[in-house]
Protein backbone atom coordinates (compact mmCIF):
# COMPACT_ATOMS: atom_id res chain seq x y z
CA UNK A 1 0.00 0.00 0.00
CA UNK A 2 1.24 3.48 -0.87
CA UNK A 3 2.28 5.44 2.21
CA UNK A 4 0.74 8.76 1.13
CA UNK A 5 -2.67 8.23 -0.41
CA UNK A 6 -6.31 9.20 -0.58
CA UNK A 7 -8.24 6.15 0.62
CA UNK A 8 -12.01 6.30 1.00
CA UNK A 9 -12.68 4.80 4.46
CA UNK A 10 -16.26 3.95 3.48
CA UNK A 11 -15.03 1.46 0.90
CA UNK A 12 -11.29 0.97 1.46
CA UNK A 13 -10.67 2.06 -2.13
CA UNK A 14 -7.38 3.85 -2.79
CA UNK A 15 -8.37 6.80 -4.96
CA UNK A 16 -4.99 8.47 -5.45
CA UNK A 17 -1.37 7.91 -4.43
CA UNK A 18 1.58 10.27 -3.93
CA UNK A 19 5.32 9.72 -4.16
CA UNK A 20 7.24 9.87 -0.90
CA UNK A 21 10.00 12.47 -0.79
CA UNK A 22 13.59 11.57 -1.58
CA UNK A 23 16.41 12.76 0.65
CA UNK A 24 17.44 15.17 -2.11
CA UNK A 25 13.92 16.66 -2.13
CA UNK A 26 13.98 17.04 1.66
CA UNK A 27 17.27 18.96 1.41
CA UNK A 28 15.77 21.21 -1.29
CA UNK A 29 12.74 21.80 0.93
CA UNK A 30 14.91 22.79 3.88
CA UNK A 31 17.02 25.13 1.77
CA UNK A 32 13.94 26.76 0.27
CA UNK A 33 12.21 27.22 3.63
CA UNK A 34 15.31 28.81 5.14
CA UNK A 35 15.88 31.11 2.17
CA UNK A 36 12.26 32.27 2.06
CA UNK A 37 12.29 32.87 5.82
CA UNK A 38 15.08 35.43 5.42
CA UNK A 39 12.93 37.37 2.97
CA UNK A 40 9.51 36.82 4.64
CA UNK A 41 10.67 38.05 8.06
CA UNK A 42 11.76 41.37 6.53
CA UNK A 43 8.25 42.23 5.38
CA UNK A 44 6.19 44.38 7.71
CA UNK A 45 3.77 42.62 10.00
CA UNK A 46 0.96 44.51 8.26
CA UNK A 47 1.99 43.07 4.89
CA UNK A 48 2.18 39.57 6.31
CA UNK A 49 -1.23 40.10 7.92
CA UNK A 50 -2.73 41.00 4.55
CA UNK A 51 -1.44 37.74 3.09
CA UNK A 52 -2.78 35.70 6.01
CA UNK A 53 -6.13 37.51 5.67
CA UNK A 54 -6.24 36.49 2.01
CA UNK A 55 -5.66 32.85 3.01
CA UNK A 56 -8.80 33.04 5.17
CA UNK A 57 -10.77 34.58 2.30
CA UNK A 58 -9.71 31.81 -0.09
CA UNK A 59 -10.71 29.19 2.49
CA UNK A 60 -14.21 30.69 2.34
CA UNK A 61 -14.20 30.93 -1.46
CA UNK A 62 -13.08 27.31 -1.88
CA UNK A 63 -15.04 25.95 1.08
CA UNK A 64 -16.97 23.26 -0.79
CA UNK A 65 -13.85 21.93 -2.52
CA UNK A 66 -11.94 21.87 0.74
CA UNK A 67 -14.80 20.11 2.54
CA UNK A 68 -15.26 17.38 -0.08
CA UNK A 69 -11.52 16.69 -0.04
CA UNK A 70 -11.35 15.82 3.66
CA UNK A 71 -14.71 14.03 3.63
CA UNK A 72 -13.24 11.62 1.10
CA UNK A 73 -9.83 11.46 2.79
CA UNK A 74 -10.83 10.67 6.38
CA UNK A 75 -14.58 10.03 6.37
CA UNK A 76 -15.98 13.15 7.99
CA UNK A 77 -19.53 14.02 6.90
CA UNK A 78 -19.88 16.90 4.46
CA UNK A 79 -21.67 18.99 7.10
CA UNK A 80 -18.89 18.46 9.64
CA UNK A 81 -16.26 19.03 6.94
CA UNK A 82 -17.77 22.43 6.18
CA UNK A 83 -17.81 23.18 9.94
CA UNK A 84 -14.09 22.44 10.03
CA UNK A 85 -13.24 24.60 7.01
CA UNK A 86 -15.16 27.50 8.57
CA UNK A 87 -13.38 27.06 11.92
CA UNK A 88 -9.99 26.97 10.19
CA UNK A 89 -10.97 30.12 8.27
CA UNK A 90 -11.89 31.84 11.55
CA UNK A 91 -8.56 30.94 13.16
CA UNK A 92 -6.58 32.21 10.18
CA UNK A 93 -8.62 35.43 10.11
CA UNK A 94 -8.20 35.91 13.87
CA UNK A 95 -4.43 36.03 13.52
CA UNK A 96 -4.64 38.27 10.45
CA UNK A 97 -6.76 40.78 12.38
CA UNK A 98 -5.50 40.46 15.95
CA UNK A 99 -2.03 38.98 15.47
CA UNK A 100 -0.18 42.28 14.95
CA UNK A 101 -1.46 43.67 18.28
CA UNK A 102 -0.55 40.42 20.06
CA UNK A 103 3.13 40.79 19.09
CA UNK A 104 3.49 44.53 19.62
CA UNK A 105 6.68 45.56 21.44
CA UNK A 106 6.19 46.72 25.01
CA UNK A 107 8.39 48.41 27.58
CA UNK A 108 8.94 47.01 31.06
CA UNK A 109 10.02 49.02 34.13
CA UNK A 110 13.78 49.01 34.62
CA UNK A 111 16.03 50.13 37.48
CA UNK A 112 18.86 50.61 34.98
CA UNK A 113 18.80 53.98 33.22
CA UNK A 114 17.37 53.38 29.77
CA UNK A 115 14.54 51.51 28.11
CA UNK A 116 13.94 47.76 28.42
CA UNK A 117 11.66 46.51 25.64
CA UNK A 118 10.20 43.06 25.04
CA UNK A 119 9.92 42.16 21.36
CA UNK A 120 8.28 39.22 19.61
CA UNK A 121 10.65 38.19 16.82
CA UNK A 122 10.41 35.28 14.38
CA UNK A 123 12.82 32.35 14.78
CA UNK A 124 12.93 30.58 11.40
CA UNK A 125 11.58 27.52 9.65
CA UNK A 126 9.22 25.39 11.74
CA UNK A 127 8.19 21.77 11.28
CA UNK A 128 4.59 20.73 11.88
CA UNK A 129 3.62 17.05 12.24
CA UNK A 130 -0.16 16.95 12.03
CA UNK A 131 -2.93 14.32 12.49
CA UNK A 132 -5.78 13.25 10.23
CA UNK A 133 -8.77 13.95 12.48
CA UNK A 134 -9.04 17.68 11.64
CA UNK A 135 -6.86 18.17 8.55
CA UNK A 136 -7.38 21.94 8.17
CA UNK A 137 -8.10 23.06 11.73
CA UNK A 138 -4.93 21.45 13.09
CA UNK A 139 -2.80 23.13 10.44
CA UNK A 140 -4.53 26.53 10.76
CA UNK A 141 -3.80 26.86 14.46
CA UNK A 142 -0.10 26.12 13.85
CA UNK A 143 0.55 27.82 10.52
CA UNK A 144 -1.51 31.03 10.77
CA UNK A 145 0.15 32.62 13.84
CA UNK A 146 3.62 31.58 12.74
CA UNK A 147 3.29 32.93 9.21
CA UNK A 148 2.01 36.19 10.70
CA UNK A 149 5.03 36.26 13.02
CA UNK A 150 7.42 35.80 10.09
CA UNK A 151 8.31 32.12 10.42
CA UNK A 152 8.04 29.62 7.55
CA UNK A 153 6.21 26.28 7.64
CA UNK A 154 7.23 22.73 6.76
CA UNK A 155 4.12 20.58 7.09
CA UNK A 156 4.22 16.80 7.38
CA UNK A 157 0.59 15.70 7.44
CA UNK A 158 -0.93 12.27 8.11
CA UNK A 159 -0.44 9.64 5.42
CA UNK A 160 -4.09 9.87 4.37
CA UNK A 161 -4.17 13.69 4.20
CA UNK A 162 -1.80 14.27 1.29
CA UNK A 163 -4.44 15.88 -0.92
CA UNK A 164 -5.63 18.39 1.68
CA UNK A 165 -2.03 19.28 2.55
CA UNK A 166 -1.24 20.03 -1.10
CA UNK A 167 -4.45 22.03 -1.35
CA UNK A 168 -3.40 24.14 1.63
CA UNK A 169 0.00 24.80 0.05
CA UNK A 170 -1.76 25.87 -3.15
CA UNK A 171 -4.03 28.25 -1.22
CA UNK A 172 -1.12 29.71 0.75
CA UNK A 173 0.74 30.48 -2.46
CA UNK A 174 -2.42 31.78 -4.15
CA UNK A 175 -2.82 34.19 -1.20
CA UNK A 176 0.71 35.52 -1.51
CA UNK A 177 2.82 33.39 0.84
CA UNK A 178 6.15 33.14 -1.04
CA UNK A 179 6.78 29.79 -2.72
CA UNK A 180 8.66 27.83 -0.05
CA UNK A 181 6.94 29.61 2.83
CA UNK A 182 4.49 26.73 3.31
CA UNK A 183 5.58 23.35 2.01
CA UNK A 184 3.64 20.09 2.10
CA UNK A 185 6.01 17.23 2.98
CA UNK A 186 5.66 13.55 2.12
CA UNK A 187 8.43 12.56 4.51
CA UNK A 188 9.37 9.35 6.31
CA UNK A 189 9.97 9.06 10.05
CA UNK A 190 13.74 9.02 9.46
CA UNK A 191 13.50 12.14 7.29
CA UNK A 192 11.49 13.90 10.03
CA UNK A 193 14.27 13.07 12.51
CA UNK A 194 16.83 14.48 10.07
CA UNK A 195 14.82 17.70 9.71
CA UNK A 196 14.49 18.17 13.47
CA UNK A 197 18.26 17.80 13.77
CA UNK A 198 18.94 20.28 10.95
CA UNK A 199 20.04 23.73 12.20
CA UNK A 200 17.76 25.43 9.68
CA UNK A 201 14.71 24.10 11.55
CA UNK A 202 14.07 26.06 14.75
CA UNK A 203 11.12 24.21 16.28
CA UNK A 204 8.59 21.43 15.91
CA UNK A 205 4.90 21.19 16.71
CA UNK A 206 3.15 17.83 16.88
CA UNK A 207 -0.45 16.90 17.47
CA UNK A 208 -0.82 13.16 17.89
CA UNK A 209 -0.50 10.23 20.24
CA UNK A 210 1.50 10.03 23.46
CA UNK A 211 3.85 7.61 21.70
CA UNK A 212 4.48 9.99 18.80
CA UNK A 213 4.86 12.88 21.23
CA UNK A 214 7.49 11.04 23.25
CA UNK A 215 9.51 10.30 20.08
CA UNK A 216 9.30 13.82 18.63
CA UNK A 217 9.86 15.40 22.05
CA UNK A 218 12.99 13.31 22.56
CA UNK A 219 14.33 14.25 19.13
CA UNK A 220 13.61 17.93 19.75
CA UNK A 221 15.27 17.79 23.18
CA UNK A 222 18.36 16.03 21.84
CA UNK A 223 18.77 18.83 19.31
CA UNK A 224 17.84 21.66 21.71
CA UNK A 225 14.79 22.63 19.68
CA UNK A 226 11.59 24.16 21.01
CA UNK A 227 8.61 21.80 20.80
CA UNK A 228 4.87 22.10 21.27
CA UNK A 229 3.10 18.79 21.88
CA UNK A 230 -0.68 18.36 21.87
CA UNK A 231 -1.25 14.72 22.68
CA UNK A 232 -4.15 12.56 23.79
CA UNK A 233 -6.98 13.19 26.18
CA UNK A 234 -9.45 11.16 28.23
CA UNK A 235 -11.42 14.22 29.26
CA UNK A 236 -13.97 13.91 32.02
CA UNK A 237 -17.47 15.35 31.72
CA UNK A 238 -18.89 15.46 35.25
CA UNK A 239 -22.68 15.74 35.59
CA UNK A 240 -23.49 16.60 39.21
CA UNK A 241 -27.20 17.26 38.71
CA UNK A 242 -29.66 18.35 36.03
CA UNK A 243 -33.23 19.55 35.76
CA UNK A 244 -33.36 18.16 32.19
CA UNK A 245 -31.51 14.84 31.99
CA UNK A 246 -32.57 14.14 28.40
CA UNK A 247 -31.14 17.46 27.25
CA UNK A 248 -27.78 17.03 28.94
CA UNK A 249 -27.55 13.44 27.69
CA UNK A 250 -28.13 14.74 24.17
CA UNK A 251 -25.37 17.31 24.68
CA UNK A 252 -23.01 14.61 25.93
CA UNK A 253 -23.85 12.29 23.05
CA UNK A 254 -23.54 14.91 20.33
CA UNK A 255 -20.08 15.97 21.51
CA UNK A 256 -18.86 12.41 22.09
CA UNK A 257 -19.89 11.23 18.62
CA UNK A 258 -18.82 14.38 16.74
CA UNK A 259 -16.23 13.43 14.09
CA UNK A 260 -17.07 9.80 15.02
CA UNK A 261 -15.47 10.37 18.43
CA UNK A 262 -12.08 11.10 16.86
CA UNK A 263 -11.51 14.27 18.87
CA UNK A 264 -8.63 14.87 21.31
CA UNK A 265 -10.75 16.82 23.82
CA UNK A 266 -13.90 14.73 23.48
CA UNK A 267 -15.80 13.84 26.66
CA UNK A 268 -14.38 10.32 26.79
CA UNK A 269 -15.28 9.71 30.44
CA UNK A 270 -18.82 10.76 31.37
CA UNK A 271 -19.14 10.79 35.17
CA UNK A 272 -22.75 10.98 36.37
CA UNK A 273 -24.23 11.34 39.83
CA UNK A 274 -26.05 8.28 41.11
CA UNK A 275 -29.55 9.80 41.36
CA UNK A 276 -29.73 10.64 37.63
CA UNK A 277 -27.37 7.95 36.30
CA UNK A 278 -29.98 5.41 35.18
CA UNK A 279 -32.08 7.98 33.33
CA UNK A 280 -28.97 9.50 31.74
CA UNK A 281 -27.67 6.14 30.48
CA UNK A 282 -31.12 5.18 29.16
CA UNK A 283 -31.16 8.39 27.11
CA UNK A 284 -27.72 7.61 25.68
CA UNK A 285 -28.84 4.12 24.70
CA UNK A 286 -31.89 5.56 22.95
CA UNK A 287 -29.69 7.97 21.00
CA UNK A 288 -27.22 5.25 20.07
CA UNK A 289 -29.90 2.87 18.87
CA UNK A 290 -31.31 5.59 16.61
CA UNK A 291 -28.04 5.74 14.65
CA UNK A 292 -26.84 2.23 13.84
CA UNK A 293 -26.79 2.26 10.00
CA UNK A 294 -23.53 2.87 8.12
CA UNK A 295 -23.82 5.67 5.57
CA UNK A 296 -21.96 7.49 2.80
CA UNK A 297 -20.11 10.47 4.27
CA UNK A 298 -20.64 12.37 1.01
CA UNK A 299 -24.41 11.82 1.11
CA UNK A 300 -25.44 11.06 4.69
CA UNK A 301 -29.07 10.35 5.55
CA UNK A 302 -30.90 10.65 8.87
CA UNK A 303 -30.07 7.81 11.26
CA UNK A 304 -26.80 6.96 9.49
CA UNK A 305 -23.24 7.29 10.77
CA UNK A 306 -20.00 7.86 8.88
CA UNK A 307 -16.87 5.67 8.81
CA UNK A 308 -13.84 6.19 10.98
CA UNK A 309 -10.64 7.42 9.32
CA UNK A 310 -9.25 3.98 8.45
CA UNK A 311 -10.07 0.31 8.86
CA UNK A 312 -7.15 0.03 11.31
CA UNK A 313 -8.63 2.79 13.49
CA UNK A 314 -12.00 1.03 13.59
CA UNK A 315 -10.37 -2.30 14.44
CA UNK A 316 -8.42 -0.64 17.27
CA UNK A 317 -11.62 0.74 18.84
CA UNK A 318 -13.33 -2.64 18.46
CA UNK A 319 -10.40 -4.37 20.20
CA UNK A 320 -10.46 -1.82 23.03
CA UNK A 321 -14.18 -2.30 23.65
CA UNK A 322 -13.82 -6.09 23.56
CA UNK A 323 -10.96 -5.87 26.06
CA UNK A 324 -13.07 -3.68 28.38
CA UNK A 325 -15.89 -6.24 28.24
CA UNK A 326 -13.44 -9.03 29.10
CA UNK A 327 -12.44 -6.98 32.15
CA UNK A 328 -16.03 -6.55 33.35
CA UNK A 329 -17.56 -3.69 31.33
CA UNK A 330 -20.91 -3.92 29.52
CA UNK A 331 -21.94 -2.71 26.05
CA UNK A 332 -25.52 -1.41 26.18
CA UNK A 333 -25.78 -0.32 22.53
CA UNK A 334 -23.63 -0.44 19.40
CA UNK A 335 -20.27 -2.15 19.62
CA UNK A 336 -20.44 -3.49 16.06
CA UNK A 337 -17.46 -3.43 13.67
CA UNK A 338 -18.41 -3.57 10.01
CA UNK A 339 -16.96 -6.25 7.76
CA UNK A 340 -13.78 -5.15 6.00
CA UNK A 341 -12.45 -3.23 4.23
CA UNK A 342 -14.90 -0.49 5.31
CA UNK A 343 -14.01 1.48 8.46
CA UNK A 344 -17.39 1.62 10.25
CA UNK A 345 -17.77 1.19 13.99
CA UNK A 346 -21.27 1.64 15.39
CA UNK A 347 -21.81 4.38 18.01
CA UNK A 348 -21.54 2.65 21.38
CA UNK A 349 -22.56 3.03 25.02
CA UNK A 350 -20.12 1.39 27.45
CA UNK A 351 -20.62 1.16 31.23
CA UNK A 352 -19.09 -0.55 34.29
CA UNK A 353 -15.44 -0.24 33.20
CA UNK A 354 -13.50 -1.24 36.35
CA UNK A 355 -11.13 1.43 37.66
CA UNK A 356 -8.45 -1.18 38.31
CA UNK A 357 -8.53 -2.47 34.72
CA UNK A 358 -6.16 -1.72 31.84
CA UNK A 359 -9.10 -0.38 29.86
CA UNK A 360 -9.76 2.36 32.41
CA UNK A 361 -6.48 4.08 31.51
CA UNK A 362 -6.91 3.83 27.73
CA UNK A 363 -8.09 6.58 25.40
CA UNK A 364 -10.76 5.25 23.04
CA UNK A 365 -10.44 7.37 19.90
CA UNK A 366 -13.82 6.52 18.45
CA UNK A 367 -17.60 6.78 18.97
CA UNK A 368 -17.78 5.18 22.42
CA UNK A 369 -19.58 6.94 25.28
CA UNK A 370 -18.10 5.49 28.48
CA UNK A 371 -20.19 6.28 31.58
CA UNK A 372 -19.27 6.04 35.27
CA UNK A 373 -21.56 6.23 38.33
CA UNK A 374 -20.55 8.28 41.40
CA UNK A 375 -22.34 9.28 44.60
CA UNK A 376 -20.56 12.49 45.72
CA UNK A 377 -18.75 15.54 44.36
CA UNK A 378 -15.49 14.34 45.91
CA UNK A 379 -15.85 10.91 44.32
CA UNK A 380 -16.53 12.55 40.96
CA UNK A 381 -13.44 14.76 41.29
CA UNK A 382 -11.28 11.84 42.39
CA UNK A 383 -12.39 9.83 39.37
CA UNK A 384 -11.92 12.77 36.98
CA UNK A 385 -8.34 13.37 38.17
CA UNK A 386 -7.43 9.67 38.25
CA UNK A 387 -5.89 9.91 34.80
CA UNK A 388 -2.38 10.21 33.35
CA UNK A 389 -3.66 12.64 30.74
CA UNK A 390 -4.80 16.21 31.39
CA UNK A 391 -6.16 17.91 28.29
CA UNK A 392 -9.60 19.26 29.25
CA UNK A 393 -12.61 18.61 31.44
CA UNK A 394 -16.05 19.93 32.30
CA UNK A 395 -18.50 20.03 35.20
CA UNK A 396 -22.26 20.48 34.91
CA UNK A 397 -24.71 21.55 37.61
CA UNK A 398 -27.77 23.77 38.02
CA UNK A 399 -25.77 25.28 40.90
CA UNK A 400 -22.97 27.12 39.10
CA UNK A 401 -20.98 27.68 42.30
CA UNK A 402 -21.05 23.95 43.03
CA UNK A 403 -19.83 23.13 39.51
CA UNK A 404 -17.14 25.81 39.78
CA UNK A 405 -15.80 24.32 43.02
CA UNK A 406 -15.24 20.98 41.30
CA UNK A 407 -14.04 22.43 37.97
CA UNK A 408 -11.43 24.60 39.72
CA UNK A 409 -9.75 21.43 40.98
CA UNK A 410 -9.56 19.56 37.67
CA UNK A 411 -5.95 18.73 36.74
CA UNK A 412 -6.26 19.81 33.12
CA UNK A 413 -5.18 22.50 30.67
CA UNK A 414 -8.77 23.54 29.91
CA UNK A 415 -11.49 23.48 32.58
CA UNK A 416 -15.14 24.28 31.88
CA UNK A 417 -18.38 24.91 33.76
CA UNK A 418 -21.69 23.99 32.09
CA UNK A 419 -20.16 23.49 28.66
CA UNK A 420 -18.06 20.57 27.46
CA UNK A 421 -15.52 22.64 25.54
CA UNK A 422 -15.27 26.36 24.80
CA UNK A 423 -13.84 26.38 21.28
CA UNK A 424 -13.13 29.49 19.25
CA UNK A 425 -10.19 31.09 17.46
CA UNK A 426 -9.42 33.30 20.45
CA UNK A 427 -9.57 30.49 23.05
CA UNK A 428 -6.17 28.84 23.86
CA UNK A 429 -5.94 25.06 23.52
CA UNK A 430 -3.55 22.65 25.27
CA UNK A 431 -3.03 20.32 28.19
CA UNK A 432 -0.87 19.20 31.10
CA UNK A 433 0.50 15.89 32.37
CA UNK A 434 0.85 13.36 29.53
CA UNK A 435 -1.37 15.43 27.26
CA UNK A 436 1.70 17.46 26.34
CA UNK A 437 2.82 21.05 26.71
CA UNK A 438 2.50 24.38 24.97
CA UNK A 439 -0.62 26.18 23.79
CA UNK A 440 -2.20 26.84 20.43
CA UNK A 441 -4.74 29.45 19.34
CA UNK A 442 -5.70 32.71 21.01
CA UNK A 443 -3.14 35.18 22.38
CA UNK A 444 -0.97 32.35 23.74
CA UNK A 445 -0.56 30.44 20.47
CA UNK A 446 1.43 33.14 18.71
CA UNK A 447 4.05 33.22 21.46
CA UNK A 448 5.17 29.60 21.35
CA UNK A 449 7.62 30.02 18.46
CA UNK A 450 8.48 33.67 19.00
CA UNK A 451 11.82 34.92 20.23
CA UNK A 452 10.67 37.11 23.12
CA UNK A 453 13.76 39.19 22.78
CA UNK A 454 14.82 41.72 25.41
CA UNK A 455 15.95 44.89 23.66
CA UNK A 456 17.70 47.50 25.84
CA UNK A 457 18.64 51.06 24.93
CA UNK A 458 20.82 52.78 27.54
CA UNK A 459 20.44 56.44 28.41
Amino acid sequence: MAKYRVQNPATGEIVETFESATDVQIEQTLASSDAVYREWRERSVQERAQVVKRVAEIFEERKDELARTIALEMGKSLAESIDEVEFARDIIEYYAVHGPSLITDYEIPSTIPGKAIIEHVSVGALLGVMPWNFPYYQVARFAAPNLLLGNTILLKHADICAKSNLLMQEIMEQAGVPVGGYQALFASHDQIATMIADPRVQGVSLTGSERAGAIIGAQAGANLKKAVLELGGIDAMVVLDSDNVAEIAQTAWDFRTYNVGQVCNSNKRIIVMDDIYDEFVAELVKLAEAKQTPGDQLNLAEGEYVPMSTRAAAETVDAQVRKAVEEGARVLAGGVLSEGPAAYYAPTVLVDVPRDSESYQQEIFGPVATVYRVSSDEEALDLANDCALGLGGSVFSTDEARAARVASRLEVGMSHVNTIAAEAAEIPFGGVKRSGFGREMGPLGIGEFANKRMYFVAE
